[in-house]
């Protein structure tokens, strides 16, 4: 995810792979047949990530409000240091052209629809909540100005009112 945040998804190799993790090039090659496979793994494994946070986060804070407060928190967060973010909205647009990879990222919208289900039980709502979430981060990377917690909390409380 690294390679992806610094050089784009076009800058993944055997060769920059390896050289960010600090092993020698034969131990990506060992167990990655080429980009394709580097980028697959990278998306699976921030979406799962992600995913996990997201549940961990919804499951230890049984207030409404509050939990609503630490998503917003964990966006604000997520834009502090953006790259990553940055890098794992280029491997899911990269994912509307593969579909072997969409699987990763249905793992996370789903979670997306589990912490909507906690506030509402409005198949609408949740479906637009999942829509908005990415949409809103995505939004705060193009904003000149980065949106605060308090400007998340409010489209989340909006959503999930």
């Amino acid at each position: 995810m690294r390679v992806v945040a610094r050089e784009g998804a076009s800058g993944v190799t055997h060769r920059a792979v390896a050289r960010e993790a600090g092993l020698p090039t034969t131990a990506t090659t060992y167990h990655f047949g080429g980009a394709e496979e580097l980028l697959t793994a990278a998306l699976t494994t921030c979406m799962d990530e992600d995913a996990a946070r997201l549940r961990e986060l919804a499951a230890s804070v049984e207030d409404p409000d509050r939990r609503l407060r630490a998503l917003a928190g964990l966006m604000a967060e997520l834009l502090a240091a953006p790259g990553r973010l940055m890098a794992e909205f280029e491997l899911c647009l990269l994912a509307a052209r593969r579909p072997e990879w969409r699987a990763s990222t249905t793992r996370w919208t789903d979670a997306l629809a589990e912490f909507a289900r906690r506030h509402t039980g409005d198949p609408v709502r949740i479906r637009t909540f999942v829509h908005a979430y990415d949409g809103i981060l995505l939004h705060a990377l193009l904003a000149e100005k980065t949106p605060t917690e308090a400007d998340f909390e409010a489209s989340l409380r909006e959503l999930l009112s």
